[in-house]
């Protein structure tokens, strides 16, 4: 779910390197995740990143489900 979501969210609107720079900072630690949304210019209005504002004004909503690991999967060797 998470690739089809990276992979479908720039034909909704705002700008290509703005979602590239929001999936990276997703997959990143926290003090990577920092520096490149701040590299970036992105206006992050929730903590957890699910509404992000680009510097024209751009909305940028991420799900839950990419921003976190998941709890109830089963790794197998």
């Amino acid at each position: 779910m998470r690739d089809e979501f990276w992979d479908t969210a720039p034909h909704y609107g705002g700008q290509r390197e703005i979602w590239d720079a929001l999936r990276v900072a997703a997959e990143s630690e926290l003090t990577h995740a920092q520096a490149i949304i701040n590299s970036a210019g992105v206006i992050v209005q929730n903590e957890d990143l699910t509404i992000c504002y680009d510097e024209r004004g751009a909305k940028y909503e991420l799900p839950k489900y990419v921003l976190s690991e998941p709890i109830n999967m089963i790794h197998e060797n």
